[in-house]
């Protein structure tokens, strides 16, 4: 039961002290995940599916699911979106619901778009996945469910070679609950995060361009975590990089336009720290699609999505 508990223990003390959002390789990809004001920026309706499995061969390692969508209307000046996502990490279980409204001012080069998100969060323990090798008649665990709502913020600039971006995620810093086993008691509460991002795009052939990007993430009691990535992109079609994480991650990713209309990207991540002995990487699948319900083509090539 000691044993128990301190897993227990460990686990509530890394969602209170370290970072709780979910953890994704292909941010480039997946920017309304992390910033709100980046809804409605590809103009065209855009959905897309992310699925993430981390440090493949631990058991109980995290599995992450999301899916979203976003388009401007047809003045342009605004982004409506959503996304919703499952997180797990062994019995934990994190999911949540979240609608976004961006604000874009159209500039001559560019756009600026102040965004807003407004959800809910739910979170759930799963005990039947805690397996007892002695069973303890003493042990009776409370249920740890909770329902609570939620906000970000962001603020997206972007031209046709040009974005940058910051956001705030869990504004509320609303507490999760408690849980109680034996004399143990925790709580888990929401940290607020923050992240930057920013990235450019330089042709240095008739249809290459180089497209490096950051993203920075900070978050209270957990040290800065950047995100440095490097891709070529070949006829708008191809895209392969390659990203250093400061966690002591190397990750690989590529990117291929099956049609104007559907895009797949794969990433692998390999550990240089002491989770490596242990695991056999992280993999993350994305599918994304591009609807243009208004029939407008756009006259200026986009080097980020």
């Amino acid at each position: 039961m000691k044993k128990l508990t301190g897993i227990i223990i460990l686990l509530f003390s890394l969602s209170a002290y370290a970072q709780q959002d979910p953890l994704f390789s292909q941010y480039m990809f997946n920017k309304l995940v992390l910033n709100p004001a980046y809804a409605g920026s590809r103009e065209i309706l855009t959905i897309d599916m992310l699925d993430r499995y981390q440090w493949v061969g631990i058991d109980g390692a995290p599995r992450t699911f999301t899916v979203g969508a976003h388009m401007a209307t047809r003045n342009r000046k605004v982004g409506l979106g959503f996304y919703a996502y499952r997180d797990a990490v062994g019995p934990t279980v994190n999911q949540g619901f979240m609608a976004t409204y961006a604000y874009r001012l159209l500039l001559s080069e560019g756009s600026l778009s102040f965004g807003l998100q407004a959800g809910f969060k739910y979170f759930d323990f799963d005990w039947t996945q805690m397996n007892v090798e002695d069973p303890d008649y003493v042990f009776n665990p409370q249920d740890i469910q909770r329902f609570t709502p939620d906000a970000n913020f962001g603020i997206y600039y972007q031209t046709n070679r040009f974005f940058a971006g910051l956001s705030s995620k869990q504004l509320f810093q609303n507490e999760y609950g408690q849980a109680r086993v034996g004399e143990e008691v925790t709580y888990t509460k929401l940290l607020r995060h923050f992240y930057g991002m920013a990235g450019f795009a330089v042709p240095i052939a008739e249809k290459i361009v180089l497209r490096p990007s950051v993203l920075a993430k900070f978050v209270k009691n957990a040290p800065l975590q950047v995100d440095i990535n490097a891709s070529l992109l070949f006829d708008n079609i191809f895209w392969i990089g390659v990203s250093y994480r400061t966690e002591e991650a190397i990750v690989f990713m590529t990117e291929f336009r099956i049609s104007e209309k559907f895009r797949v990207g794969y990433s692998y991540d390999v550990y240089l720290n002491a989770l490596q002995p242990h695991n056999s990487g992280s993999h993350e699948i994305r599918l994304g699609i591009d609807l243009d319900l208004y029939k407008e083509r756009m006259l200026t090539p986009r080097f980020f999505f």
